[in-house]
């Protein structure tokens, strides 16, 4: 295991083969190129990308760029207040918690890989989302679905429109889901943890699929 602390303000590039990462508390660019293994990005203030081929990055409490890469590599975010999203994938599947403090744009796109959005009540997006052969379930009654048979897609605005949403699959499903608000003193519940507030309701009778 190799250990190293460097200034806040450090512009930092990693890469691994097999083994975990973590960077944590950086206000500077980070890069980070993994082969396989799990990687950890926490409290992250500079615009970061993490490119993988089949390893998982896990980005908690990332205020800054997030870009993500990777062939069949999962991303999980989790508290993500930063001002862009940005993540492609073949086969891993998208798990993304949003806590953003203004407007943020969110672009996320897999061929086979499942997709999870969950976004604050009230959000404020302009919302599209696109799966060929996959299903999707939507939790904000304002949000149209269309389509029953193959293609379906999800538009619509949240709140005054100031973020942007975007997600396209070909055959894995997409859900979008209401952030519980948390009680006074209390973080709000991790993705996957229970939570009937977030529990996808289908506005179009696709079938539902509880991703998170």
């Amino acid at each position: 295991m190799v250990s190293l602390a460097v200034p806040a303000q450090t512009r930092v590039e990693v890469g691994v083969i097999g083994a975990a990462a973590v960077l944590s508390g950086l206000q500077a660019p980070a890069v980070l190129k993994s082969v396989d293994g799990e990687t950890t990005l926490v409290a992250l203030s500079g615009p970061v990308r993490a490119d993988t081929v089949s390893g998982s990055v896990e980005a908690q409490s990332v205020t800054g760029d997030l870009r993500f890469v990777s062939a069949s590599g999962d991303l999980t975010v989790v508290e993500g207040s930063g001002p862009s999203v940005r993540a492609d994938t073949v086969s891993g599947s998208m798990i993304v918690d949003l806590n953003p403090d203004g407007p943020t744009d969110v672009r996320l796109s897999s061929v086979s890989g499942e997709i999870a959005i969950r976004l604050p009540d009230p959000a404020d997006a302009q919302v599209e989302a696109n799966t060929a052969s996959g299903a999707i379930s939507n939790a904000f009654e304002n949000l149209q679905v269309k389509g029953r048979w193959g293609t379906h897609k999800l538009t619509g605005r949240l709140g005054t429109g100031s973020g942007k949403l975007r997600a396209t699959t070909v055959s894995g499903s997409i859900a979008l889901l209401r952030r519980p608000a948390a009680a006074t003193g209390e973080p709000a519940p991790r993705p996957g943890s229970e939570d009937t507030a977030g529990t996808p309701e289908d506005n179009a009778g696709t079938t539902d699929k509880k991703v998170l």
